[in-house]
């Protein structure tokens, strides 16, 4: 049986133009090869799972006219990389320092990819300082790390930074259907998103959640129902229909889906927040300049759109005001389940009082 390899390395980028989401760092880095303007010292920030490790070793074999990655034989002379989570002590940065001293056996460059750079020791930061100032013609440090308020300033002073931005949920979608299509995978675009949007801006994380789908799911189809159990999330029904019941004073049906969504093992706190985020995606949807907002699927996007239509805009701001209160107020609250109660109460009260507030304004001007 031929070995599984995750997504995460099969489609890893073998060129910048592979690259999803980091058009800004690409282009730059490809400009400053062109015109040979390249710094010796390079920092990658940016979050998790954004392409930091991958742009590292793409310029570097760029730089040295290496044609791929799977050309290890020769990407080994030249390429090192040191994982500093684990190798963080002021001996193993005089191992790499002793290295440098020696012109690279092939290739025009030796380049040093340090990952998670902010777990050096100060005195292993301390130890690299002079090096990374005054480096020989032929090395070039990429640093990279998630936490760049944790590199010391003497660091970040001798190089060039490169913020590495959160993928949007789009670029991500996008990226997973391609590899859906490449393997042959029937997926419904709405999984899509919500892998998407629970991957939260990093695409590897993205591409272990898409996994993880495909080998739950059956007959290579990979679906929004199957996502959302996998996954274990509320589905975008239960919030329209809840909606509906609370526009129409339905209290007792609205009591009747929250029962059924905590008997289902959701927290009551991720509840409201999911009711929250529902509220306000029908309020975007309110302008049509706003809709471009909403990071859902074109399907979903249509039925926000027409909910929205038929939702004042009174009910969605006193709505998200009071499921504010109530998520502010959950963890303090002795009995959380009554609190969320009453906040559907409350909610499902709104109309009346609004026509209640209107049809007293009307007798006002009647009786004066």
């Amino acid at each position: 049986m031929e070995n599984f390899v995750v997504s995460a390395r099969k489609y890893r980028p073998q060129g910048f133009e592979e690259v999803v989401g980091q058009g800004h760092i690409t282009t730059t880095l490809k400009n400053a090869i062109d015109n040979n303007h390249l710094a010796q010292a390079l920092l990658f920030c940016g979050p998790r799972g954004v392409g930091k490790t991958t742009c590292a070793r793409i310029l570097a074999r760029l730089i040295n006219d290496f044609e791929d990655e799977s050309n290890e034989s020769s990407n080994s002379l030249n390429i090192y990389e040191l994982d500093a989570a684990s190798n963080n002590s002021v001996e193993d940065i005089r191992n790499l320092i002793d290295q440098v001293r020696y012109p690279p056996q092939q290739g025009k460059f030796k380049v040093y990819i340090i990952d998670e750079v902010h777990m050096l020791s100060n005195q292993a930061f301390n130890a690299f300082l002079k090096t990374l100032e005054e480096p020989p013609s032929y090395a070039i440090f990429i640093l990279a790390t998630t936490e760049k308020h944790k590199v010391i300033p003497t660091i970040l002073s001798r190089c060039q930074i490169f913020d590495f931005n959160r993928i949007e949920i789009e670029d991500i979608a996008l990226q997973l259907r391609k590899i859906a299509d490449t393997e042959g995978i029937d997926v419904e675009d709405e999984a899509l998103h919500l892998i998407a949007q629970k991957a939260d801006g990093a695409l590897r994380d993205a591409l272990s959640i898409f996994d993880l789908i495909v080998t739950f799911s059956s007959g290579n189809k990979v679906t929004y129902q199957d996502t959302i159990k996998n996954l274990h999330v509320l589905d975008y029904d239960y919030f329209f229909q809840l909606t509906d019941q609370l526009k129409g004073g339905e209290i007792s049906q609205a009591l009747l889906v929250f029962d059924k969504i905590l008997k289902e093992g959701f927290d009551g706190h991720n509840f409201v927040v999911g009711l929250s985020e529902h509220l306000r995606n029908l309020m975007v949807c309110k302008d049509p300049e706003t809709v471009q907002l909403l990071n859902v699927s074109g399907n979903v996007q249509a039925k926000y759109v027409d909910q929205a239509k038929n939702t004042s805009l009174g009910f969605l701001m006193s709505g998200l005001n009071i499921l504010n209160t109530c998520d502010l107020n959950y963890k303090s609250s002795k009995n959380q389940r009554l609190h969320v109660e009453l906040t559907l109460m409350k909610l499902a009260y709104l109309e009346e009082a609004f026509n209640l507030a209107k049809s007293s304004g009307a007798k006002k001007m009647v009786t004066a």
